[in-house]
C-alpha cells in the first residue's frame, strides 16, 4: 500500500510542477525576484589566442549548458539572478570553474590552457551542490564519456577500477561490483541521475544493472559519505550520470557501437535529445549480445555469454524559475552463472533433460543465450527530478520508484522454473533546501530515505519476504576564506527492518524478526589551496552501516555464488572512523598527487566458513551438489592504505604523457580468528603506467589523435583471510593494453565520427584476478587448476556517430 502512496505522491508533484510551468514561465507573483537573463562569451585558446569550437560550457545545479560554435561564441538563457557555479571545458585544456553573480544579462571571456591532467572540475557527489573538486576535502575522482571510450575494459567498472583506489569484484564479464579502498557490496552506493540504485546488491553475482553505453559521467567518492546519503556509503559512491540536456533550440542525435573480439560481443546504443525554447527530453536504446569469453587455460569459458536491452531517458523543463524532468529507465539482462564444472580430461560439461551431463558443443560456445543455469534481471525505474528557485534559495525534490526483479533458473528439466525469484520495489525520496550564499557561507538541509519491500516468487527462498522504512535528516555547510574551504556538517537516521518467516516448501527455516538500527554520521574537513599549484586537504568522517537482509536472514544458496550462507540476525550496524589527507601538486608539466587514509570500524561483518563437528569444512548438500557452508560474523577492524599519481608531460614534447597510478589498501581484524588477522578479499596492491602521445590538430580532418601504451601490474596477494581456508593467495600478473584514437571532422570543423581501437591483455596472460569469485568455482582435473581464469586477449572497435543541428 505504501508503494502505491508514493507513486501517487510522484505524479501528485509532477502534476504539480507542471501546473508551476504554465506558459513556461512560474507566476511573477509567487517569485517575483526571479527574471530571466543570458549568459555569454567567447573561448580561445590562450596560447593561440584562436577561437575553440565545441568548448562545453555546463551550470550543474539548474542542469543548463551550452557548447561553443566555430567562432567560440556561447550563449545560455533563461538563467535566474543569484550565483551559479561554471564549468568550462575541452579535450585536452584545463578545466575552468566561475562563480558568475547574475544580476542581469552576463557576457564573460574565457581562454583556456592546454592540459591532460584533470584537477578542476565540477562535481556534486557527496555535497549539497554542485561545488568545485579543489574546494572539497575528500577524495573524488571524474570520468568522462572520452575517458571511458578510450580505456581497456570487459565493462564500465572494469573501467572504474584503473582510478586509484578503486576495483572491482566480478563473476565474468557480464556483472561487476565497485570496490572502494578495499570495501564492496551493500558499503558502495550507487547513484543514477539523482535516483539511489536499489537492487540485490548484497549477491556476488549482482551488479549495479545500468546502461552502460548512455554514460556520459561518471563521480567516484573515495570515503565515508553517510552524511549526504546514510546507510550503505560507508565506502563511498559511484554517482553515475546519464542524462545532460543540451543547449536551447538544439537537437542532437548520437550512434555508437562497440565490437569486442574476445567473447565476440556486439553492442548497438543510440539516443536522440533535444532542447526547444526550454522543453528538453532525451531518449536512448541498447542492446548487447555476447557469446562466451576465452582465456589460454580455460579456452572458452562455458555459460560466460549474456545478452541485455535497455532503453531509457528523460522529458522535462527548463525555465528561469528551475526545472522538472521526468527520468525513466528499463533495464533487462540474461547472464550465464559460471560453475566451471568439466570432465575427467577438462572439457567443460553440460547437464542434459532427464539427468546426466554431456560435453559442450562449440555451437554451445557460440551461442548468446545465457544456459542454465541463468539469471534474469530487468530493473525498471521512473523518477521525478525537480529545483525550484525561491529568489536567490533554491529548493530540490527527487522522488523514484524502482522495480528489480531477479529470477534465477536452474532447473534442466523445467526450465521456465524460477528457482529463486526477487521480486524488489523501492520508493526513495530526497528533499533539500539550500540557502544564498552570505558572505563566504553555503548552507543546505536536507531529508532523504526509502521504503523498501521484497517478494519472493521462486520455488527456494534464500533471505524472507521484507519490508524495510528509512529515513534520515542532515545539515551541510561550507564557508570559504579566501583559498580555503572548511566544511562539514551531521546527521541523524533511523532505519526500520521487518522479516517474515523464512520458509523451505512449507516448512519454516528462519523465524520472522524485526530490528530498529539508528545512529548519526558526521564530517569535517578542510581543502587548502596553499598555491595555485599546491591544494591540501584532511577530512574526519564517521559513517554507518545497517546489516544488509542476507547478513542478518540468508540461509540457503542460489546458482553461481558456489556457497552455502548463513546469516546472523543479531549483527549490529557497523560503524567507522575514516581520517583522510591528501595533497596535490601541479605544474605545466608535472601532476603529483598523495593521499592517505585509516578507517576505523566497531562491528565490522564479514563472511567466514563453517567448520564442521569433525573437523574440515561443514558442507551442505544442494540438488546432488555438495555447497561449503558459510556463515556472517563481525568483529572491530582496521583498513588503511595509500594512493599516488605522478603524471608528466616534459616540454617540448607537450605531446608526450607519461602517467604512474598505484593503489594499496590493507585492512586487519583486532583480533585473529584461527590464526588469521586478514580481512577477506581485499585487493592487491597495482601499479598502472600509461604512456600516451596525443595531438589536438593531428592532420587536416583529423582532431584529438592519441596513442597510448598501457602496463598494468597487479602485486601478489598473500595477506589473506586464511582461517576455514575461506580465502585463497593470488598470483602477480601483469597486463599490457593499448589504445589509438581520434575524431574526424569536415572542413568546418564538425565531428563526424570517433573512433577508437582499444587492446587488453595483449599477452594473452592467463591470470586470477584476487576479487574474482570465478577463483572458487570448481577443480579443473586435467591440470589441476582451480576456478576459472580471467578474459584473455580482447580487441574491441568504438566508433560513435554524433549529428547536431539548430532549430529556429
Amino acid at each position: 500500500m505504501k508503494l502505491f502512496q508514493g507513486l501517487f505522491f510522484l505524479a501528485f508533484l509532477f502534476f504539480i510542477s507542471i501546473r508551476f510551468t504554465a506558459n513556461g514561465e512560474i507566476a511573477a507573483s509567487s517569485f517575483d525576484k526571479i527574471v530571466k537573463v543570458k549568459f555569454s562569451g567567447v573561448i580561445i585558446d590562450a596560447k593561440t589566442k584562436l577561437p575553440i569550437q565545441g568548448a562545453s560550457i555546463l551550470i550543474i545545479d539548474v542542469k543548463s549548458g551550452a557548447f561553443t560554435n566555430a567562432d567560440g561564441y556561447f550563449e545560455i538563457n533563461s538563467l535566474s539572478n543569484g550565483t551559479h557555479l561554471v564549468e568550462i571545458s575541452h579535450i585536452g585544456y584545463s578545466t575552468i570553474v566561475d562563480n558568475i553573480n547574475v544580476e542581469g544579462d552576463v557576457k564573460k571571456d574565457y581562454q583556456l590552457f592546454e592540459s591532460v591532467v584533470e584537477n578542476n572540475a565540477v562535481i556534486i557527489t557527496g555535497v549539497s551542490g554542485a561545488t568545485q573538486l579543489k574546494k572539497v576535502p575528500f577524495q573524488v575522482a571524474v570520468l568522462r564519456k572520452q575517458d571511458l571510450n578510450q580505456t581497456a575494459s570487459s565493462n564500465i567498472i572494469e573501467a572504474l577500477a584503473k582510478r586509484p583506489g578503486v576495483s572491482s569484484m566480478s563473476t565474468g564479464p557480464a556483472i561487476s561490483k565497485p570496490v572502494i579502498r578495499g570495501l564492496g557490496y551493500n558499503r558502495v552506493l550507487t547513484i543514477n541521475d539523482g535516483v539511489r540504485q536499489e537492487g540485490q546488491q548484497w549477491g556476488d553475482e549482482h551488479g549495479i544493472e545500468i546502461d552502460e553505453s548512455s554514460v556520459n559521467k561518471v563521480e567516484i567518492l573515495k570515503g565515508p559519505a553517510s552524511l549526504i546519503y546514510g546507510s550503505d556509503a560507508m565506502a563511498g559512491v559511484i554517482n553515475i550520470i546519464t542524462n545532460v540536456p543540451v543547449e536551447n533550440n538544439t537537437m542532437k542525435a548520437n550512434v555508437f557501437t562497440n565490437y569486442q573480439s574476445n567473447n565476440r560481443a556486439k553492442t548497438l546504443n543510440a539516443n536522440l535529445a533535444g532542447n526547444i525554447q526550454g522543453i528538453n527530453w532525451n531518449v536512448y536504446g541498447s542492446t548487447v549480445a555476447a557469446a562466451d569469453y576465452q582465456n589460454k587455460f580455460d579456452g572458452r569459458v562455458f555459460n560466460s555469454k549474456f545478452d541485455q536491452h535497455n532503453f531509457g531517458g528523460y522529458g522535462g523543463y527548463n525555465g528561469s524559475w528551475g526545472f522538472s524532468h521526468l527520468l525513466f529507465s528499463s533495464f533487462n539482462l540474461n547472464a550465464g552463472l559460471i560453475e566451471g564444472e568439466r570432465d575427467a580430461q577438462g572439457y567443460f560439461i553440460k547437464p542434459v533433460a532427464g539427468g546426466g551431463e554431456s560435453r559442450v558443443t562449440e555451437i554451445d560456445f557460440n551461442n548468446t543465450h545465457a544456459d542454465i543455469p541463468y539469471q534474469n534481471i530487468q530493473h525498471n525505474k521512473i523518477a521525478l527530478d525537480n529545483s525550484f528557485q525561491l529568489g536567490k534559495n533554491r529548493l530540490t525534490i527527487n522522488v523514484g520508484y524502482q522495480k528489480n526483479k531477479r529470477k534465477e533458473f536452474g532447473n534442466i528439466d523445467l526450465p521456465q522454473q524460477t528457482s529463486l525469484y526477487f521480486d524488489l520495489n523501492t520508493l526513495t525520496y530526497t528533499a533539500q533546501f539550500h540557502w544564498k550564499q552570505i558572505n563566504g557561507w553555503s548552507t543546505s538541509v536536507g531529508l532523504n530515505g526509502m521504503q523498501q519491500k521484497n517478494i519472493n516468487k521462486g520455488i527456494e527462498q534464500l533471505i524472507p519476504d521484507y519490508r524495510l522504512f528509512d529515513l534520515g535528516a542532515y545539515f551541510f555547510t561550507k564557508k570559504t576564506i579566501d583559498k580555503v574551504s572548511f566544511s562539514g556538517g551531521i546527521r541523524q537516521d533511523n532505519r526500520i527492518l521487518q522479516a517474515d518467516n523464512l520458509l523451505d516448501g512449507i516448512n519454516s527455516k528462519g523465524s520472522s524478526f524485526k530490528r530498529n538500527y539508528g545512529n548519526f554520521s558526521g564530517s569535517i574537513g578542510l581543502a587548502a589551496e596553499l598555491t595555485n599549484r599546491l591544494v591540501l586537504k584532511f577530512n574526519v568522517a564517521r559513517g554507518f552501516r545497517a546489516p544488509s537482509i542476507s547478513e542478518l536472514a540468508s540461509n540457503g544458496a542460489h546458482e553461481g555464488t558456489i556457497r552455502y550462507e548463513y546469516g546472523d540476525v543479531n549483527l549490529k550496524s557497523e560503524t567507522s572512523t575514516q581520517l583522510d589527507a591528501s595533497a596535490d601538486f601541479n605544474t605545466e608539466h608535472i601532476s603529483i598527487g598523495v593521499a592517505a587514509y585509516h578507517n576505523s570500524f566497531n562491528n565490522f561483518i564479514f563472511y567466514r566458513k563453517l567448520q564442521a563437528i569433525q573437523g574440515g569444512d561443514s558442507l551442505m548438500e544442494v540438488d546432488g551438489k555438495m555447497l561449503t557452508a558459510f556463515k556472517f560474523d563481525q568483529q572491530k577492524a582496521n583498513l588503511y592504505g595509500v594512493e599516488a599519481s605522478i603524471d608528466i608531460h616534459p616540454h617540448p614534447l607537450d605531446w608526450l604523457h607519461v602517467q604512474n597510478v598505484f593503489s594499496l589498501v590493507a585492512g586487519q581484524l583486532k583480533e585473529a580468528i584461527s590464526g588469521s588477522k586478514y580481512l577477506p578479499f581485499i585487493p592487491a596492491p597495482r601499479l598502472i603506467t600509461d604512456c600516451k602521445i596525443d595531438f589536438k590538430k593531428f592532420k587536416k580532418g583529423i582532431r584529438n589523435f592519441y596513442l597510448k601504451v598501457e602496463l598494468d601490474n597487479t602485486f601478489a596477494q598473500k595477506n589473506i583471510f586464511s582461517a576455514y581456508n575461506t580465502e585463497t593467495a593470488t598470483a602477480a600478473y601483469c597486463l599490457l593494453n593499448s589504445a589509438v584514437g581520434a575524431d574526424f571532422v569536415s572542413k568546418k570543423g564538425v565531428t563526424l565520427f570517433s573512433l577508437n581501437l582499444v587492446g587488453s591483455n595483449l599477452g594473452d596472460i592467463a591470470y586470477q584476478n584476487h576479487l574474482s569469485r570465478l577463483k572458487y568455482a570448481a577443480e579443473n582435473l586435467a591440470t589441476g587448476r582451480m576456478g576459472v581464469f580471467n578474459m584473455g586477449r580482447n580487441y574491441s572497435i568504438k566508433l560513435n556517430i554524433p549529428l547536431s543541428f539548430k532549430v529556429k
